[in-house]
């Protein structure tokens, strides 16, 4: 969640005036104000009806409180408030949920003690997340996704003092999903610390539903659709259901995959499709298993990418994002599973949301990726390789800018004809 900070002692009156800088330089066409303005659902709506949109008070009010991560200017003035005349209800979560992120043990403590009823608080931001939640730092004001040495034993101390373990939270719309176990398997801060694994495995033997409370078997699905594959083997390994094609490729169980498909390579009919919200999937098993495709080959699966790329699957059928497999093959740096799917004649030039195609998603990973989550851990990837049998496959050079800003990946596509245009 993308929130600004609140300073330790925050005055409603510079707020206030803050609203009427912003909305005084939206009627004077600064852009950025403007860009800030458009924030505001009202202006929003608006924008294409009206030539001219009466900018009014209460919708910079609006920006400033979502800007800093609440729903609404009351909510937010009470909030301020609370702080400004050291309202305790108000004071100790902030001062707990600071204590939560970075690791301080002791004040976490003191602060329970003195208020046991923090434990089943909930923040005033618009993710109204509990203390627990948290630690999952995933879906909490960004400047508060920190994932300290100690979490475990932080997480440790929250289920002691009775932390309700699948309460739900407002993270991304809300739902039976958002978890803490959910928002865990799907966050790169406890990912990169290495402690994703022993965080769920905790979560776990506190009680959480390792087929999420609505029995969907959201927290294996999430684990993979967000590229954790170590979390999900977890979850595996702790009996979570995986009795779908999509589970059962995303965890590379090849011989259970084979189940699903008939002898002529179609998806038998009453094969068990995967059931989540943020699925977007429709019920056709032909799309669980391409999409199954496309995640076996982002987490390398390479038994799983053979046996599907043979079958009656679409391979470049894309996924939410627009990528194929192929696109994910390069991006995550599965050589193997990539000779896979070239032998098989993917395309190449399929273009994503963000119209990279193959060629231009792996130059971009080359310059902001510094790793992927494999099995066994965080792993940085030469793409160098990668781009060099694209290339050589047929990829397109004139398809993607030059020079890229990344000197080694511009030698290759010199080489290649690649000229400046």
């Amino acid at each position: 969640m993308d929130a600004r900070a609140l300073p330790p002692r925050p005055s409603l009156a510079q707020y206030r005036k803050q609203a009427k800088d912003l909305l005084r330089a939206t009627r004077a066409g600064d852009p950025e104000a403007v860009e800030r303005m458009n924030q505001c659902p009202r202006v929003r709506d608006n924008a294409g009806a009206e030539r001219h949109i009466a900018y009014a008070l209460a919708d910079g009010q609006f920006v400033i409180a979502r800007e800093h991560g609440f729903e609404s200017w009351p909510a937010f003035a009470s909030h301020v408030e609370g702080l400004e005349r050291q309202d305790p209800s108000v004071a100790r979560f902030e001062a707990a949920a600071g204590a939560v992120i970075s690791g301080d043990e002791s004040v976490l403590a003191q602060l329970l003690r003195d208020e046991p009823g923090l434990i089943r608080a909930r923040s005033a931001r618009a993710h109204h997340a509990t203390l627990l939640h948290y630690v999952a730092a995933n879906g909490v004001e960004d400047f508060r996704q920190r994932t300290p040495a100690n979490a475990v034993a932080i997480a440790r101390q929250l289920i002691e003092a009775h932390a309700v373990v699948d309460a739900t939270a407002d993270t991304y719309g809300g739902g039976p999903a958002m978890t803490t176990l959910n928002l865990l398997v799907s966050s790169v801060h406890p990912a990169r610390a290495a402690l994703q694994v022993p965080l769920a495995e905790l979560l776990l033997d506190a009680g959480a539903a390792i087929e999420g409370v609505a029995g969907d078997g959201s927290p294996l699905l999430t684990a993979l659709a967000f590229r954790y594959p170590d979390a999900a083997e977890a979850l595996a390994r702790r009996g979570a259901r995986a009795d779908t094609v999509l589970a059962a490729a995303g965890l590379g169980r090849e011989d259970a995959v084979r189940h699903f498909v008939r002898a002529d390579g179609e998806p038998k009919a009453d094969v068990p499709l995967a059931s989540v919200p943020w699925g977007r999937l429709s019920r056709n098993p032909q799309a669980h298993m391409e999409r199954a495709l496309i995640w076996a080959a982002t987490l390398g699966r390479l038994g799983v990418t053979k046996f599907l790329s043979r079958q009656r699957v679409d391979l470049g059928a894309k996924d939410e994002q627009g990528f194929t497999a192929l696109h994910w093959a390069a991006f995550q740096g599965h050589q193997d599973v990539l000779e896979v799917l070239l032998h098989r004649n993917a395309p190449l030039e399929a273009t994503n949301n963000y119209g990279g195609t193959v060629l231009g998603s792996t130059i971009w990973a080359s310059m902001h990726v510094d790793g992927i989550f494999r099995a066994g851990g965080f792993t940085p990837v030469d793409y160098i390789p990668i781009v060099e049998r694209l290339l050589a496959a047929g990829a397109r050079v004139d398809a993607v800018a030059f020079p890229s800003g990344n000197a080694a990946i511009d030698d290759v596509l010199a080489r290649h004809g690649a000229h400046a245009s």
